[in-house]
């Protein structure tokens, strides 16, 4: 049996600050498939450095790091036979490599790993949007659920066949990376209330049930957007998603920024580059130093994105302002 929400994310609550790393494969358009074959793929994936990705995540001070596990093109850095099954594609868009389980490993006991992934299939990846039922009613370029809901190939409003099987994706992953893998930062639960806000299942019920698959003291996050990081969606969410993007949230403004909010860990997401996975660093390291501070001072944590080369390697100016950042929050 797990514990309780307010005891699986006390660890988070005084980790401090971590980073995230937007590891995915990314098309000229978000709007498009991607041209990235398998072998291309899996390429890209044996040619990470764990050794050398861990050590400067290490040197950063981090005291945890969000990984994802793909987005929206089909491509994941860990493969997944239940997916595969779904799916049936000759081919798969899985990597053979579990990078999940060797940065994982790498970096445990005092590190810790969460993974990140869409709420949804890929929107943009044909094969697996009609493999789990969702076509023709998943609308890719609004990121949601067509209106029009009188098609036969769509069950109900609720995806109950796309849910279930895709809680049987996360699950299959759960069980291999046990407690390996601390918690899940769930995106794109922009239609929570017609998805999984019912009685029976498929429901945030069920689907918490499987993301804790292997460990059940996984903590859980749920995205709804930048326009409401911190609200509650689920029972079951134990820290709150946080994404703020280019606004700084301050106290009185969407939270008060104190350890908890709605009997969650308060918890803060954005990025230090241009963007996220993108760019340079946008933030002066006094800033980016100073607002970290103030954060965890208050007893929340507090995330920042990061670019990460192909090879798993950090620029230079980011390695710099993670210095200062490491040498001012743990003097506060």
């Amino acid at each position: 049996m797990s514990n309780p929400s307010h005891l699986r994310s006390n660890w988070l609550g005084s980790a401090g600050w971590g980073l995230m790393f937007h590891y995915i494969d990314k098309p000229a358009s978000s709007n498009v498939p991607s041209s990235t074959t398998a072998a291309e793929w899996n390429r890209r994936i044996d040619g990470f450095n764990v050794a050398n990705f861990t050590r400067r995540v290490r040197e950063s001070g981090a005291s945890y790091v969000i990984f994802t596990l793909g987005q929206n093109t089909g491509h994941f850095c860990s493969p997944n036979r239940v997916y595969d099954g779904i799916v049936g594609s000759p081919t798969s868009l899985l990597s053979r490599r579990d990078l999940i389980t060797e940065i994982a490993t790498a970096l445990a006991p005092d590190i810790r790993m969460i993974a990140y992934l869409p709420s949804h299939a890929p929107a943009n990846y044909t094969e697996a949007i009609r493999a789990f039922k969702l076509m023709p009613s998943w609308d890719a370029g609004a990121w949601g659920l067509k209106k029009d809901w009188t098609d036969s190939e769509c069950a109900d409003e609720r995806l109950t066949v796309f849910q279930r099987g895709w809680e049987s994706v996360v699950a299959h992953w759960g069980e291999r990376w046990g407690c390996l893998v601390s918690g899940w930062w769930i995106d794109g639960c922009y239609f929570s209330k017609r998805m999984y806000d019912a009685v029976d299942g498929p429901n945030f019920a069920s689907f918490a049930q499987a993301l804790r698959a292997g460990n059940a003291d996984r903590i859980l996050a749920f995205n709804s957007g930048t326009a409401r990081p911190f609200e509650r969606l689920s029972l079951e969410q134990d820290y709150t998603a946080g994404e703020f993007s280019d606004r700084l949230p301050v106290p009185t403004k969407w939270a008060a920024l104190e350890s908890k909010t709605d009997g969650m860990q308060t918890h803060l997401l954005g990025y230090l580059g241009s963007w996220w996975g993108e760019g340079s660093p946008r933030l002066s390291d006094a800033l980016a130093s100073s607002y970290t501070r103030e954060v965890v001072s208050r007893g929340a944590a507090i995330t920042w994105d990061v670019p990460l080369g192909l090879n798993g390697d950090i620029s230079e100016p980011f390695l710099r302002q993670f210095e200062h950042l490491q040498s001012h929050v743990a003097a506060s």
